[in-house]
């Protein structure tokens, strides 16, 4: 019994609620009042929510855009049009956002030439949707080696019964100038040739080139044009004026029947241009042709 207990306090320890009692409530900062959430919720990370070197601005705009559905418009005109801060901090907040890699912005050019800025929203930086597979030395070679896909074929255009090269060449003119009256309809040389024997078959049933131009380019449709060539080939086939109507030969013109005189020399009758003398009388009087 006179053995001493090393292991016993000194004395009583004080109760710390952050230590002993963790879930105990502190005596100050914040409490949280949580519902779980079922329906209109986004799960938003402590790395961004947290995010040391984030400003306020930038981790509540990285929220926002977490939150939108897909195809909501996050510029700087529209943000800030949505909330109070003005263009210039909302722009920063998005270079914090791009600089941390929760947002990924690149320029493109739309199929009608504008030029728009498509905006990803990463909620994870650094996190693939698909992880990226090992390529072997066998896929690598396969890569370099393997051909771009075939280009679709385009439809096929009515064909003229003349090729001569003056109507081609009207051809091409006419659809040389489309993009004249719509820049969607830039056509390359390949399918300008593909098109040019149909836009003919056009022009030889009458068809002046300036109709022909603004048959091809009235009531285009208001969406991006992703095949120009094959838009244009299926209203060559489909809109195809009928052949002019058929002009018979004109007859040719009858004869001229002089009427009957008698000549002044012989007082023979006869029919003939000249007044006054028979054919044979005529001859009689041309001068014999003189020896050499």
């Amino acid at each position: 019994m006179d053995t001493k207990n090393t292991s016993a306090p000194s004395r009583a320890q004080s109760r710390i609620p952050g230590k002993n009692h963790p879930h105990a409530r502190p005596h100050s900062g914040v409490v949280h009042d949580n519902a779980r959430h079922t329906e209109n919720f986004v799960v938003i990370g402590n790395h961004l929510a947290q995010h040391p070197e984030l400003s306020l601005p930038a981790i509540g705009l990285a929220t926002y855009i977490q939150s939108v559905r897909r195809g909501t418009a996050v510029d700087i005109k529209t943000l800030a049009d949505r909330f109070p801060e003005g263009p210039t901090r909302i722009a920063a907040a998005l270079n914090e956002l791009e600089t941390h890699g929760y947002v990924r912005r690149t320029r493109e050019r739309t199929p009608t030439g504008r030029i728009v800025t498509r905006t990803v929203s990463c909620n994870k930086p650094g996190h693939r949707s698909t992880p990226a597979e090992p390529r072997t030395t066998t896929a690598r070679r396969a890569a370099t080696t393997d051909k771009p896909p075939p280009r679709k074929r385009l439809p096929a255009v009515p064909q003229p019964s003349n090729t001569s090269p003056a109507l081609l060449q009207a051809a091409l003119d006419v659809l040389a100038g489309l993009r004249r009256r719509d820049p969607r309809l830039l056509l390359s040389a390949t399918d300008a040739e593909h098109l040019a024997p149909g836009v003919a078959a056009w022009l030889e049933r009458d068809i002046a080139p300036t109709a022909a131009r603004h048959a091809l380019t009235e009531n285009l449709p208001n969406e991006p044009l992703i095949r120009p060539a094959a838009f244009l080939a299926h209203r060559l086939a489909a809109q195809l004026p009928p052949p002019p109507p058929f002009r018979p030969p004109a007859a040719p013109a009858p004869p001229v029947r002089h009427p009957v005189r008698n000549c002044d020399t012989c007082d023979r009758g006869y029919r003939g241009p000249d007044p006054l003398r028979c054919r044979d009388c005529c001859e009689l009087r041309q001068p014999a042709p003189t020896a050499a």
